[in-house]
Parts: C-alpha cells; structure tokens; sequence
C-alpha cells in the first residue's frame, strides 16, 4: 500500500458515534501519512471529526457537505 492511496470507508446510513468509531478503527490500520476519505450522512459528524483531529493529532485535510453527504479526509499522523 502506497503512502498516496486514499482508503475509502462509506459510513452513510450509521449515526453517531459508529461513523467516527469505523473511522479510528480504518486509521490504525493505515500507516503514518496515509489518507482516509470517510462518507457519512450523520450531520454531526462535522464537529465530530474535527473534535477528533484536534485530540488525536490526526489532520483534517478537508470537511465538506454535498446534499445528506458529508465527506471528510483525514491524514494518519505518527501516535503521540
């Protein structure tokens, strides 16, 4: 697996917390630098992702909202 390949993880359909849930289980597989492009219909998962940047040192490259879709893409940083 190259450090380029955005792994994919489709979470439309789940409510919080299961998006975020599936989304920290999906970055400790990947490996520093890795990029991960999580879909959601869970409104909340705005704040929920970018809360969850800040605290785990992950970076939010990208949040954004097209119809009931929320996309984010998230960087794997080294564990503090």
């Amino acid at each position: 697996m190259s450090n380029m390949e955005i792994v994919e993880l489709d979470a439309t359909g789940l409510i919080c917390p299961m998006p975020l849930l599936k989304a920290k289980l999906a970055l400790s597989e990947l490996n520093e630098g890795q990029q991960l492009c999580v879909r959601t219909t869970d409104q909340g998962s705005m704040r929920d992702f970018q809360v969850f940047a800040e605290q785990s040192g992950h970076l939010l490259l990208s949040s954004e909202q097209q119809g009931d879709v929320y996309t984010h893409l998230l960087q794997k940083n080294e564990s503090p």
